[in-house]
């Protein structure tokens, strides 16, 4: 039984001033603490009061981290209440500034654990420690080498597992001490840390692709053989990498990675969203994807799984796809196709001028697609020459500009909604204002995967899920598709993320019933909703 300063310093055991003086008598806190005994709600309006008052995002993320390395139960109470407010904050796009300056500001490890490529005999070793005997059901891991649009960060991309797993708790509240972030240090490629005294990480090039699998495997199988019940989440894993670590496994366990799937079902749940309103139908529309990397290449799989699944044999489907990246639309007799991009790349027969596609816009002249998703990080591509040529070949396009943060993003939702006359259906990777064109006030849509993974991962550990299927994972996105009113005007092809704790009961209950469906849920239960219910944390103090 943990007393004193050891019980002060447990972040998931903490109360701080809420607790009683029972309590104190109890666990040798008197006279450790200020006298007076505050409840949970007097200390969240002090916290919500000092963020206020902290000039900018940068000292707003420093003080909640301080919060959450002290007390989780009060840092997710806060979070909780002003969830659309702090999430920017917390995670993307304040997270980025964490993840550069990771190590200079180093005070405490926030219960990750770090595993490196030089020692893996502590891999084990390291895990445990970790853990402290909690039950892990979630871990979010990371290589790093592929951080949001900012690259390879090495130990540093620590926080974006940590940021991700804040996500699943506040919005689907996964009990925060049965989540552990990881981090794989296989070396890293940016010159400036190796060559940094600061740097907390491997200061040596990554390590070649043979030590690499092996180091990932062994991860692998050691917490799945230590954790019986894991949900293993992959995150910001490089384009050579990541698809292949997640077609190794995802047959074998209960595995998601967010780039490649999680992007894929935001986006397929705005497109089935923006169908809503245009009235169309999917099988009808013509795809093209900027940026054809990690999440480029998921987003044009789950739409192509959609379009099958809508009634298209395979090679039906495969005709609606055009796949365009820093070449140029891709074409089967490129040398240079990753697997991921081989099955979109299209014939050069097919086009009388197929030499000339080498730009966006030659490409949008070309094809005249419908739905234009971008995840190129280049900023401002979506020019306004490529949206009137997109809009002027069908009434209603579908525009979703994912690439974040703001400066990387492919265009403004303000010039979308003015360029195409309110006719564009958008939705944008980072926060976007609502547009006011001729009159109607046109809400914008955020395609952020934390409206989608938190309710994913709490219906597959609610149900158990031996597995995370296709399937699965479509009505994720029908079940978020659906939510959007038609018959608004100016309705956002997405619902908002202030209400992402409702909807990822949405979301974890359509998979939970999926999972069940499937036969391969491990957990015994009738309702779908009540499963998820009873699995879900508050954040409320314990006696």
């Amino acid at each position: 039984m943990k007393k004193g300063y050891e019980l002060l310093n447990d972040p998931f055991l903490n109360k701080g001033t809420a607790f009683t003086a029972d309590e104190r008598e109890k666990f040798g806190l008197v006279g450790i603490l200020p006298p007076v005994v505050q409840d949970i709600d007097t200390q969240a309006k002090q916290v919500y009061q000092n963020l206020e008052n902290k000039p900018d995002v940068s000292e707003k993320r420093h003080y909640l981290m301080n919060i959450f390395s002290r007390n989780r139960t009060l840092f997710y109470y806060v979070f909780k209440q002003h969830i659309e407010e702090l999430m920017p904050i917390v995670y993307d796009p304040g997270i980025a500034e964490s993840i550069r300056n990771y190590s200079d500001f180093f005070i405490t490890p926030q219960n990750a654990a770090y595993l490196t490529a030089d020692h893996p005999e502590q891999m084990a070793t390291a895990i445990r420690n970790a853990a402290e005997g909690r039950d892990i059901e979630l871990i979010v891991v990371t290589d790093a080498e592929a951080i949001l649009g900012i690259g390879d960060w090495g130990t540093n991309g620590v926080s974006i597992s940590v940021g991700k797993l804040m996500v699943y708790t506040a919005a689907a509240g996964i009990d925060p001490s049965r989540v552990l972030p990881v981090v794989l240090d296989a070396g890293t490629n940016r010159q400036s840390l190796i060559d940094d005294p600061l740097y907390l990480g491997l200061r040596h090039r990554r390590v070649d692709d043979a030590t690499y699998y092996a180091f990932v495997d062994q991860f692998v199988e050691c917490v799945e053989g230590m954790f019986p019940h894991l949900y293993l989440h992959f995150e910001d894993f490089g384009r050579g990498h990541a698809a292949k670590l997640l077609s190794k496994y995802v047959e074998k366990y209960p595995v998601f990675n967010d780039d490649i799937e999680g992007t894929g079902i935001i986006s397929l749940a705005g497109a089935l969203g923006a169908l809503n309103i245009s009235g169309e139908k999917m099988t009808d529309q013509v795809y093209m994807c900027f940026g054809a990397g990690t999440a480029g290449c998921g987003i044009a799989n789950r739409f192509y799984q959609e379009m099958q699944d809508q009634g298209l044999s395979a090679d039906e489907a495969r005709k609606h796809f055009y796949l365009v990246d820093r070449q140029g639309l891709l074409f089967d007799d490129m040398d240079d196709l990753t697997p991921e991009q081989r099955p979109f790349a299209r014939s050069r027969a097919e086009f009388d001028n197929a030499d000339a596609l080498t730009t966006l816009e030659a490409a949008v002249k070309a094809i005249h697609p419908t739905i234009l998703i971008g995840t190129s990080t280049q900023g401002g591509a979506f020019t306004e020459a490529v949206v009137k040529e997109m809009a002027a070949h069908t009434e209603r396009p579908i525009i979703f500009p994912l690439s974040n943060p703001t400066e990387l993003a492919e265009a403004k939702a303000e010039d979308l909604i003015r360029w195409t006359e309110g006719r564009a259906l958008v939705a944008t990777g980072v926060p976007s204002k609502p547009v006011v064109w001729n009159g109607t006030t046109y809400d914008i849509g955020q395609a952020n995967n934390a409206l989608i993974y938190p309710g994913l991962g709490l219906g597959v550990i609610a149900s158990g899920a031996k597995l995370v299927t296709n399937q699965m994972i479509s009505v994720a996105a029908h079940s978020m598709g659906g939510i959007v009113d038609p018959s608004v005007p100016g309705a956002a092809v997405l619902p908002p993320v202030a209400k992402v704790n409702q909807f990822s009961d949405t979301v974890a209950a359509a998979v939970a019933a999926e999972a069940k469906a499937e036969g391969l849920n491990r957990n015994a239960f009738d309702d779908a909703q009540a499963c998820v219910q009873a699995y879900k944390w508050e954040p409320a103090y314990k006696d």
